[in-house]
């Protein structure tokens, strides 16, 4: 009997969008090359960044209140905690893409933002030193969701709804016909009413018949020790990204004994092949955030504690792709999420799952359709 859908890759996007159709009652199978929750992506390193004035378009600022509900109703379904709002500290010149972004989303959207002198941020903040000619702006609705344990809690539910999960099973092609599509993996094949392809960096692979390309790039994750209790989330620390003249770098407080996360959102050397990443820590990988952390985070020692390698799977324009393929409407996507998407992963699974089962999502076309990079 065929499954009414079949969700390609459980990351983030997938381990949602596999709940949110087993939620309406259909028969669907997810298939995962890897094992559950795991560190072979994008989706893994602890924690990921949640914040609503959006500084990358104002039209991202509804969703992730959605997502915000989502995120809420799937604690109360779990009984776990995965949204920390421990606020969110941006720091930058006035005139520069993150503090003028994050201050137009929200004028734009009534979002409660604290504007703070760089002395302001730094008597507020103890352990940011914040240039002169910067200044902040302080979110407190902000801050982090547990990513392995979203994905965990995603995938647990749908399979208490009754969807059918493989784990450690490779997809190897995908067939749309005008009645159903058949994916094949190392087991087998199974036939669908709809197939919604959620692979991450292995994406541009899956969907080059459709015309897609991707860039996927290798972002190296890492944790200091610190030397002052300034970093302590539970001492006040928030978790904090910096727009400097180098680049973008972004961090959470300390959450256990592995310290302070760093990590730089720009930048990223392009993966070939993203079952073959590099995911050894080099000295170049340190060089550039330990520089920021010496300026920025001046309590920070230079001891590694641990670090992780995580991928990028970027658009020509940054921003998602959720979409049918329209020559074979029968298959849906949702890719190029670009390094910022993991916040919005429970709305894109239930605007995928609406899109397929609808036709319709609400989400806008000319920022998020696939027409716009083809």
């Amino acid at each position: 009997m065929p499954y009414d859908a079949i969700v390609l890759g459980l990351g983030g996007v997938g381990s949602a969008a596999l709940y949110h159709f087993a939620q309406r009652g259909l028969r669907v199978l997810g298939i995962e090359q890897f094992g559950r929750a795991h560190d072979r992506g994008s989706s893994h390193g602890q924690t990921r960044i949640i914040r609503q004035a959006y500084f990358e378009h104002p039209a991202y600022v509804p969703l992730v209140l959605r997502s915000y509900e989502l995120w809420h109703a799937l604690e109360q379904h779990t009984g776990q905690k995965l949204l920390h709002e421990v606020g969110l500290l941006q720091i930058g010149p006035a005139g520069g893409e993150v503090i003028s972004g994050v201050l137009a989303s929200a004028h734009e959207h009534g979002l409660s933002v604290e504007s703070l002198t760089a002395r302001e941020a730094m008597a507020r903040f103890r352990g940011f030193v914040v240039d002169e000619g910067n200044v902040a702006v302080f979110e407190r609705r902000a801050g982090y969701l547990r990513v392995e344990a979203c994905v965990a809690a995603h995938l647990d539910e749908a399979a208490r709804l009754g969807a059918e999960i493989h784990y450690d099973e490779p997809a190897r092609q995908w067939h749309a016909g005008d009645s159903d599509v058949t994916v094949t993996t190392d087991r087998g094949t199974y036939p669908a009413g709809s197939l919604i392809v959620t692979a991450g960096p292995w994406a541009g692979a899956m969907l080059a018949a459709v015309g897609l390309r991707l860039e996927v790039l290798r972002k190296p994750q890492l944790w200091y020790r610190p030397t002052a209790d300034d970093y302590r989330a539970e001492g006040g620390c928030p978790a904090f990204l910096f727009e400097t003249s180098e680049g973008i770098f972004y961090g959470f407080p300390q959450l256990g004994p592995e310290g302070v996360k760093v990590a730089e959102h720009t930048g990223g050397a392009v993966v070939a092949d993203p079952s073959a990443v590099d995911r050894a820590l080099h000295a170049a990988d340190r060089q550039r955030i330990e520089e920021f952390c010496g300026h920025a985070l001046p309590g920070l020692s230079r001891e590694c504690m641990r670090w992780a390698i995580c991928m990028y799977t970027m658009s020509a324009d940054r921003h998602f792709i959720v979409d049918l393929c329209h020559e074979q409407p029968r298959v849906a996507l949702v890719a190029g999420l670009s390094g910022h998407g993991f916040k919005f992963t429970p709305v894109l699974g239930e605007a995928i799952a609406d899109m397929v089962t609808l036709g319709t999502c609400g989400l806008p076309s000319e920022l998020f359709g696939l027409d716009r990079v083809l």
